[in-house]
């Protein structure tokens, strides 16, 4: 089972690629299903088809669907909020302050994703393609199931919520609502096996991965290089940058205004491209400017030859190296001389802003808007940063020993 999603800026034709790799993966022979994560839900347009939450079969081996997230906030993340609220007025929590903290940021992107980890392992096709929103709606949606369940532990620790009875007592509730304290844990427990499994399927690299789609304009490739950073700092894996809408260069016999453009239109296009030709091991794809919209299974079927050609549009996935690495520079054993890097594989790194913290057991890394918390093996937790540098795509923290933390 392989998962591809698909995202980039808005408007560069993401929904009409994924379309597109869909119904060449179905044609080929493979059971495929395209979904849409985008609330803009704009894949049916693309397919000429009704699309609604439920898969349904297009031509032969070709699914689609439409994720309504909001009627699964109304099922799913209802019941538990509306456990959570019993809880905290059993605790005396006034009733509208309840309904304020048991709002989750984000509950609705993290509802549609879940939506997709549960068609991926319950239907009959051998790949998912997502049709995400647009990139900065897409690095939010990767990094809330890690995000949320650091939420979710330090509000109800698993610890705590294996001791049921000490916990109902505590919250004031009564042995006479253990009952529904019960429930609530369970509801509690199922949202942390949701989250743990999401982000399991994510960091699968030979199973999932993201393809970054662009048209080819210095804007946008600078915003793109941008993504790859920030998604290999989730531990993402990107296998393929596709740049759509390439123009064809004009014959030499044209002449006047219009092939000049094409001329400079042109060459400026095959600049950016070989720009991004150079981005490390990412495979670049690139997709024709098409005369007329397409819509529809067989103008997408056009597309995804100029796209693809013979290859496989979804290959294997691959395993790819840890995004952290942490490796002693000097000193044995544990000797106070001792010297470690840390290292973090962040393709593209260098060419945006960067900053970096030390938070507790925690190193904080940001790239742009995107901010992740590492966190430090033991053995650094028990050291002091005193460097950082970055050699290529690889981003090197140096720790020390704190001679008042390493004896103990």
């Amino acid at each position: 089972m392989r998962v591809v999603l698909f995202t980039g800026k808005g408007g560069v034709g993401k929904t009409t690629l994924a379309a597109a790799t869909a119904t060449a993966l179905a044609r080929s022979g493979r059971k495929a299903l395209v979904v849409s994560t985008d609330p803009a839900h704009s894949l049916g347009d693309a397919l000429e088809a009704e699309l609604g939450g439920e898969p349904v079969e297009l031509e032969p081996g070709l699914y689609a669907a439409h994720i309504d997230t909001r009627a699964l906030l109304d099922d799913s993340w209802g019941k538990l909020q509306g456990h959570l609220r019993t809880v905290l007025a059993g605790a005396g929590v006034d009733e509208l302050v309840a309904d304020e903290l048991t709002v989750l940021p984000g509950v609705e992107d993290l509802l549609a994703l879940g939506e997709v980890r549960r068609a991926a392992e319950s239907g009959p096709w051998e790949v998912v393609v997502v049709d995400c929103g647009p990139t900065a709606e897409t690095l939010r949606l990767l990094g809330l199931p890690e995000a949320i369940s650091g939420y979710l532990e330090r509000l109800f620790p698993a610890h705590r919520r294996a001791v049921r009875g000490l916990l109902a007592g505590l919250s004031g509730v009564g042995k006479g609502a253990e009952a529904s304290w019960d429930a609530t844990i369970d509801a509690l427990d199922g949202l942390a096996e949701q989250l743990t499994g999401l982000r399991a399927m994510l960091a699968d690299h030979t199973r999932t991965s993201v393809r970054l789609v662009l048209t080819p304009e210095r804007v946008v490739a600078a915003e793109t290089r941008r993504t790859l950073t920030a998604l290999a700092l989730h531990g993402l894996r990107v296998d393929g940058i596709v740049a759509n809408r390439v123009m064809p260069g004009p014959p030499p016999s044209l002449r006047g205004p219009a092939a000049r453009w094409l001329r400079e239109r042109h060459t400026e296009q095959q600049s950016v491209l070989a720009e991004l030709s150079g981005m490390g091991e990412v495979a670049l794809h690139t997709a024709d400017y098409a005369a007329a919209e397409p819509t529809g299974v067989d103008a997408l079927m056009e597309i995804a030859l100029s796209l693809y050609g013979d290859a496989d549009p979804v290959p294997p996935g691959i395993a790819t190296p840890p995004l952290i690495t942490v490796r002693r520079t000097a000193g044995t054993g544990t000797s106070v001389d001792s010297e470690f890097e840390l290292v973090l594989r962040l393709p593209g790194v260098a060419d945006g802003p960067l900053d970096l913290a030390r938070v507790g057991d925690d190193l904080a890394i940001g790239v742009g808007p995107v901010r992740r918390m590492v966190a430090l093996p033991s053995v650094l937790r028990r050291c002091t940063v005193t460097a950082a540098r970055l050699v290529d795509d690889d981003l090197c923290v140096v720790f020390t020993p704190d001679p008042r933390l390493w004896s103990r």
